[in-house]
């Protein structure tokens, strides 16, 4: 009695399983996960099922630290284009070991997986190819912008009046914002960098005597306005021409790839003009920085 009572009892155990029981997925994270204060960070995963990548799941999970007790986030993941990769954002409480517990739903059969992994602590808020972009690299570019608006307010008042000068001077107010937006300072860190890196690839090389004369072409246009001397002081004069070296040293890269391009447009077209040329020149540079871009690992945190 008591064996045929256990059989039966085993059997209901294994059927309440096998009905209870979803796909077995296998879930991997496929992004570096870093904590930043105050920010979410995204969280990118890769589904498949029997290797091959699931496409319309309803994901969501329970995130909580291994080894400290933070509480639970929450995080709903969106599906991607793609193939089973599905992205969603936590705010973390910090750095260190976490344990996801994963619900995956699709047409009524839900399944769970429990993965684990390490959110690293961010040293910068974007990445290219491995190397970081730091806030410290931001605050020196929107410093840049901010030299550059100063010499032009200064400029304007020795060079208008009136009318002409309120215009003037609310033209460049109204660019601060601009000047100072976190997203258009990555954007020209990843333009200069961008191109210089094809630009040794291309087997330029920039030599001192190149940069050093880019650099005290800078500073005789820094010396020449009071706004931009008292701003580079500010920051620490030594501290901004040693970054500023290292700025020339890339826009001389750069300007290589330039003139190759005026060279091989002037090759190409002997009737252009030299506005054409310039502007035919230009167009394939972007067009070049487009396909650089894209074929380098640039992650924005």
């Amino acid at each position: 009695m008591k064996k045929r009572l256990l059989a039966a009892v085993l059997l209901l155990v294994a059927m309440l399983a096998a009905c209870s029981s979803g796909p077995e997925y296998n879930v991997k994270v496929k992004n570096e996960i870093y904590f930043q204060q105050n920010e979410a960070s995204p969280i990118e995963i890769k589904v498949t099922e029997d290797g091959k990548a699931t496409r319309g799941l309803d994901v969501s999970a329970n995130l909580t630290m291994a080894n400290m007790d933070h509480g639970t986030t929450k995080v709903k993941f969106d599906e991607t284009a793609d193939a089973g990769t599905y992205i969603g954002e936590a705010k973390l409480p910090m750095s260190g070991k976490y344990e996801a517990v994963i619900t995956l739903e699709k047409d009524g059969k839900k399944s769970e997986k429990v993965i684990n992994f390490n959110v690293l602590k961010a040293q910068g808020v974007a990445k290219m190819n491995g190397e970081w972009i730091t806030d410290e690299d931001v605050a020196f570019y929107k410093l840049i912008n901010q030299l550059q608006l100063e010499m032009n307010r200064e400029a304007a008042k020795k060079n208008y009046t009136g009318a002409q000068l309120e215009e003037q001077l609310a033209y460049l107010k109204s660019q601060e914002k601009i000047a100072e937006d976190k997203n258009n300072l990555l954007t020209q860190i990843i333009r200069l960098r961008s191109m210089a890196m094809l630009a040794k690839e291309k087997g330029h090389k920039a030599e001192p005597a190149e940069v050093e004369e880019a650099v005290s072409k800078a500073r005789n246009q820094y010396n020449r306005y009071e706004s931009a001397k008292a701003l580079i002081s500010e920051y620490d004069e030594d501290k901004f021409w040693a970054t500023e070296r290292q700025q020339y040293e890339m826009i001389v890269l750069s300007q290589k790839v330039q003139s190759d391009l005026v060279t091989k447009v002037k090759q190409e077209n002997p009737s252009y003009g030299e506005q054409e040329v310039l502007f035919q020149a230009q167009k394939q540079y972007e067009e070049l920085l487009v396909s650089q871009v894209n074929s380098l690992k640039i992650e924005i945190l």
